[in-house]
């Protein structure tokens, strides 16, 4: 059986540079996804070129409560924003997680969606969230569960049944009772997810290890599908200003557009799919 491989590219519309290494590692690569964070000044546009440039590309919806400004004004999200009406840097936000209120991040995240819908003229083919936030509490991910059964698409899962924290976090975000909670959600809702990859990413960005990812796929026994995330870009001045996870992403393009990484592909027999194609 076929063993079939999602390549997903967070962060779309973060910078202009981040949304042109994007389409190019699709173009050139081995990305089949990404997913738009929709309240980013160049997100707009980079849907627009990416519709005109990547057709088969496809598109998600990266919900965001750790950067950049809300969609809504800030008075109406005052649990998330800081003082300078922006949505507060990871760090804070762990400091402020009891105090976020839950309505209020469903308000943000429907109007992040009818944004994507706006802009897009359809709906996202899934969902996942910027710096994993979705998953932080059971409240937060329960809101992204009804996102995607009222969508009625995939989400990323960065998580299996046995987990006690995120994958690709390197401490426990949960606590025991937090755990629990994570996993009966995910039992009541029963999203579709592939597997998820999360370890191709700064010191695990590498040739050798990209490659050992996907040779243990492809030695599977077949009828699974994985998730790779990535971060792909041209790292741009606006990039190294906001993130400290700037030149990484310029190696993975390299990475990710790597004709021995390509070649490893075509003859595995990994099928190269979208979440649209789950």
């Amino acid at each position: 059986m076929t063993r079939r491989l999602i390549v997903n590219a967070d962060d779309y519309g973060h910078t202009s540079g981040v949304s042109a290494g994007i389409r190019s590692a699709h173009l050139h690569g081995i990305v089949t996804s990404t997913t738009v964070m929709i309240n980013r000044p160049y997100a707009m546009e980079a849907l627009r070129l990416s519709k005109m440039e990547c057709p088969r590309l496809g598109v998600g919806l990266h919900l965001v409560l750790t950067a950049g400004k809300p969609v809504l004004p800030a008075e109406q999200v005052p649990s998330l924003v800081n003082a300078e009406r922006k949505f507060y840097s990871l760090k804070e936000f762990l400091i402020h997680l009891p105090e976020i209120q839950v309505s209020e991040v469903q308000a943000e995240w429907q109007a992040q969606l009818a944004r994507f819908v706006l802009t897009t003229g359809g709906p996202p083919d899934h969902l996942d969230s910027h710096h994993q936030v979705s998953y932080f509490t059971p409240a937060l991910y329960e809101e992204m569960l009804k996102l995607a059964q009222m969508l009625e698409c995939p989400i990323r899962k960065p998580f299996d049944a046995a987990s006690d924290h995120i994958q690709d976090y390197d401490r426990p975000v949960w606590d025991e009772a937090a755990a629990s909670r994570i996993h009966a959600l995910d039992e009541e809702y029963a999203p579709r997810s592939p597997r998820f990859i999360g370890h191709f990413y700064d010191q695990g960005a590498t040739r050798e290890h990209l490659l050992e990812i996907l040779r243990a796929i492809a030695a599977e026994g077949g009828g699974q599908t994985y998730e790779l995330m990535c971060h792909p870009a041209f790292v741009d001045s606006e990039l190294v200003t906001t993130t400290s996870y700037n030149e990484q992403r310029g190696r993975e393009r390299d990475l990710l557009t790597d004709p021995e990484v390509t070649d490893f592909i075509r003859q595995s027999g990994i099928e190269l799919i979208s979440f649209g194609q789950l």
